[in-house]
């Protein structure tokens, strides 16, 4: 099982990075917080001090067409927000 699927890079996670050394990951639904910690410290070679987990059910959408009333919803996800010891830090640009 992957647990990590993608680094979340938006303007209110980057704040939360720099200023309090906070990262947020897009993660699997089925991980729990002691592998979520494994998976970043394995992955960017820093220590966790907290992890904090946040569950994102489906958008439900209804569109209405000519053929009829097409209902659709999205995926589920969940997020992650990893707090690092102090002196640590994560840079995602340096592999680009």
């Amino acid at each position: 099982m992957d647990v990590l699927i993608k680094p979340i890079i938006t303007e209110k996670a980057t704040s939360a990075s720099e200023l309090q050394n906070c990262y947020s990951f897009l993660v699997n639904t089925k991980a729990n917080k002691v592998e979520i910690k494994k998976a970043v410290e394995v992955a960017y070679g820093v220590s966790v001090n907290k992890v904090r987990t946040l569950n994102r059910g489906p958008e439900r959408k209804t569109k209405y067409t000519k053929t009829g009333i097409q209902f659709g919803k999205t995926n589920a996800t969940k997020k992650a927000m990893v707090q690092l010891v102090e002196g640590d830090v994560i840079d995602f640009y340096s592999n680009l």
